[in-house]
C-alpha cells in the first residue's frame, strides 16, 4: 500500500513492553489501533531486561507509578506464558547504617500500599542461607514478582490484534507529520501518534533528551533452590539513579526454570552492544561478595541491553510539547517492565481526556520545554 493512507484512532510506534501495553490498553477500549515495529516484538530493552516487578521508593513520583502498575500486574499472575513468579524481593543491608535506612523505606512503601517488613540478621539468613555471613539484616517485600518481558510483550500485542489492532511488522516510522506518521515504505498512517521507542526516541522527537545506559546480564545453568528471592543490596538505588559513567550493584534473581539471573551494571558512555569482560567481572565480583556460592556456578550466556534514560530519571508520559495529537511514553530506565501497565493506563486516560488514577504532572514531557 505504498503511498496510501490508512486512518486509526491511535498509532503506537514501538512494540516493546511499554508500547505493547499502550496498544493493548487502547484496543481494550475499542480504539482502532496500529502498531509500527521494525524489529521483533519486545526485542529491544524489553528482551534485555531482568523482568523484575519492584517498587522503588526513593522518588515519590516513581513510587506512585510503580505502585499503581504493580496492582495491574496482578491480572497476569496466572498467565502461564508470562512466567510470573512471586518470589518476593529481599533488600540486603550490609551494615547498621543501611539497615536503619530500611525503616524509612518501609514507611514509604506502606504509605503507597506496598507491604514490607524489616528483618534482623538471623531472619535474613533463615530466608536466604546462601547469603554471606555478617550482613546486618534486610527488608522483605513479599508480594513482588518477576516475569519474562518478551513473552508478555508478545501476549499484549496478540491480544490487541485479536481486537482488530493492525501490526505493521518490519516497518520503521520515518517521520511524524501533523495528523500522522510516514513509514519507511512511504505508507502514511493517519491519526494520533504515541511514540514508545525507548532509546530511539530522539529520531522522531529530538526535542526530548534521551541517553542510552548500557547494562550487562549473566544467566546460569539450573540450580533450583539456591536462591529463593530476588536479592538486591539496599544501596542499589545509588547505582540506578546516580550519574556516574559506570556503576555496579548486587541484583540476583531466581528464574522459574531454576536458573539464576545476575546483574546489574550501568554505563553511560558505552555505546556499542559488545560484552565488556572487565565490566562483567566487576559485576560478578559484586554478586560473589553477597552470595559466595555463585562463584562456582556455570554461566550459560552473557548479554547487554540499553536502558532509555531521561535527564531527571522520570519517564516522559504525556503530550509532546508544541505538537497536536502527538504523545510519548518512553524513558523508563530500568523500571519499564514494572511500570509498563500503569504507564499505558495513564496514557490512554490522557489521550481520552480523562483524569488518570495518579497525578500525571511529574511525568509530563512539558517539563523539558520549561
Amino acid at each position: 500500500m505504498s503511498g496510501s493512507t490508512a486512518t486509526f484512532d491511535l498509532i503506537v510506534v514501538g512494540a516493546g513492553i511499554v508500547g505493547a501495553s499502550c496498544a493493548d490498553a487502547a484496543s481494550a477500549e475499542g480504539m482502532r489501533v496500529a502498531i509500527v515495529e521494525p524489529g521483533p516484538i519486545g526485542g529491544g530493552a524489553t528482551a534485555a531486561a531482568m523482568g523484575h516487578l519492584v517498587a522503588m521508593d526513593d522518588d515519590p513520583a516513581e513510587l506512585a507509578l510503580a505502585s499503581y502498575s504493580l496492582g495491574l500486574w496482578e491480572s497476569f499472575a496466572d498467565l502461564k506464558e508470562a512466567e510470573f513468579s512471586r518470589c518476593g524481593t529481599l533488600w540486603v543491608a550490609r551494615d547498621d547504617r543501611e539497615l536503619a535506612a530500611a525503616a524509612a523505606r518501609i514507611a514509604r512503601l506502606k504509605a503507597a500500599d506496598r507491604d514490607a517488613r524489616l528483618l534482623d540478621a538471623a531472619s535474613l539468613h533463615e530466608l536466604e542461607p546462601a547469603l554471606v555471613q555478617g550482613l546486618a539484616g534486610g527488608m522483605l517485600v513479599e508480594r513482588e514478582a518477576v516475569v519474562y518481558p518478551p513473552r508478555v510483550a508478545n501476549h499484549l500485542v496478540r491480544r490487541a490484534q485479536s481486537r482488530g489492532t493492525r501490526l505493521f511488522a518490519g516497518r520503521r516510522a520515518q517521520a511524524l507529520y501533523r495528523g500522522g506518521v510516514q513509514l519507511d515504505d512511504d505508507t502514511r498512517l493517519g491519526g494520533p501518534v504515541l511514540v514508545a521507542t525507548g532509546c530511539a526516541l530522539p529520531d522522531l522527537l529530538p526535542m526530548l533528551p534521551m541517553r542510552a545506559r548500557k547494562g550487562h546480564l549473566v544467566i546460569t545453568d539450573r540450580y533450583p533452590g539456591l536462591i529463593r528471592h530476588q536479592l538486591l543490596e539496599l544501596g542499589y538505588a545509588d547505582s540506578a539513579h546516580g550519574d556516574a559513567d559506570s556503576s555496579v550493584a548486587f541484583n540476583v534473581q531466581p528464574r522459574p526454570t531454576g536458573q539464576i539471573l545476575i546483574g546489574s551494571s550501568r554505563e553511560f558512555q558505552a555505546n556499542d552492544a559488545s560484552v565488556s569482560p572487565s565490566m562483567v567481572q566487576r559485576m560478578l565480583e559484586r554478586s560473589f561478595a553477597f552470595v559466595p556460592r555463585l562463584r562456582g556456578l556455570q554461566a550459560l550466556r552473557v548479554w547487554t541491553g540499553f536502558r532509555p534514560t531521561t535527564p531527571d530519571g522520570r519517564p516522559y508520559l504525556g503530550a509532546v510539547p508544541g505538537a497536536v495529537d502527538q504523545w510519548v511514553a518512553a524513558g523508563h530506565e530500568g523500571l519499564g517492565v514494572t511500570t509498563a501497565l500503569g504507564s499505558a493506563k495513564l496514557m490512554i486516560d490522557l489521550i481520552q481526556g480523562r483524569r488518570p488514577a495518579i497525578d500525571p504532572a511529574p511525568y509530563s514531557p512539558w517539563r523539558m520545554a520549561a
